[in-house]
């Protein structure tokens, strides 16, 4: 097969492996070579170990987009976090780390200018794969808020979480509880009826969600963010709060942290 016709294949793949190669090939080797003549000749890139994708001929770019490259690092590797927020666009700032959960660990790596994030996945449920996205794997609305709360203070910070709360539209009440119990963790059902409750109306969740969270909390009073040692007690939820997290408290309020 000549170097131009097997290009003409690999576009069909925003992200592909020798093993997609391969299909064109008798032997692996062979489909090394052609390969390693399509990245020579600036057609093909190398974005890690065993996964590259096609130059566009139209702008001279990497096909693939970070979100196609993250659902494809590992069979297990999926958008979650941030990123995923950032898919939906929930989020509106741009960020060059990648969050990316897979149950196969792998290290980071950059490529196009973003580093690929690994997250170490707790929970396999939730994740989907977007339709005509080119191979996009992410969590689900629901399962993206609880893990941007759970994981707060390792990945995206109080700010950003709260920002990004106030910008998600309604969630569905079964999955939020379905991933809750999930994670059976005392400090995530604190954290999240804290921070849901100010905006309970507009995301469509019943009183029963906050009385099942509030059920769950245990007796343990904790910080609600390891950045901020100092705040107001709040004795619903047993969290100490940032002082100023309470603008959350009146309808449409912004925060200032």
């Amino acid at each position: 097969m000549s170097g131009m016709k097997l290009y003409f294949e690999l576009l069909k793949y925003p992200v592909f492996t020798m093993e997609h190669v391969n299909q064109y090939y008798d032997n692996i080797e062979s489909a090394r070579s052609a390969v390693k003549r399509l990245i020579k000749s600036g057609l093909v890139i190398k974005i890690r170990n065993n996964l590259y994708t096609c130059i566009s001929g139209e702008t001279d770019a990497p096909l693939a987009n970070r979100y196609q490259i993250a659902g494809a690092i590992t069979p297990t590797s999926y958008l979650s976090h941030h990123s995923a927020m950032e898919y939906y666009g929930i989020s509106d700032q741009i960020f060059y780390e990648v969050y990316v959960s897979s149950n196969t660990v792998f290290r980071d790596f950059e490529f196009d200018g973003y580093t690929f994030c690994y997250v170490c996945s707790k929970c396999n449920e939730g994740v989907e794969t977007v339709k005509y996205s080119g191979g996009v794997r992410i969590t689900d609305k629901e399962r993206t808020v609880i893990d941007s709360i759970k994981d707060l203070d390792k990945i995206a910070g109080l700010e950003e979480v709260t920002d990004n709360i106030q910008a998600v539209s309604v969630l569905r009440e079964k999955r939020m509880l379905a991933y809750l119990e999930y994670y059976d963790n005392q400090f995530l059902y604190q954290k999240v009826g804290f921070l849901l409750k100010s905006q309970q109306e507009r995301i469509g969740l019943s009183n029963e969600f906050f009385q099942i969270c509030q059920n769950r909390i245990g007796r343990s009073k904790r910080y609600l963010t390891k950045d901020y040692k100092k705040g107001k007690y709040d004795a619903i939820w047993r969290l100490v709060v940032p002082e100023q997290m309470y603008y959350l408290k009146n309808e449409g309020g912004r925060h200032e942290l």
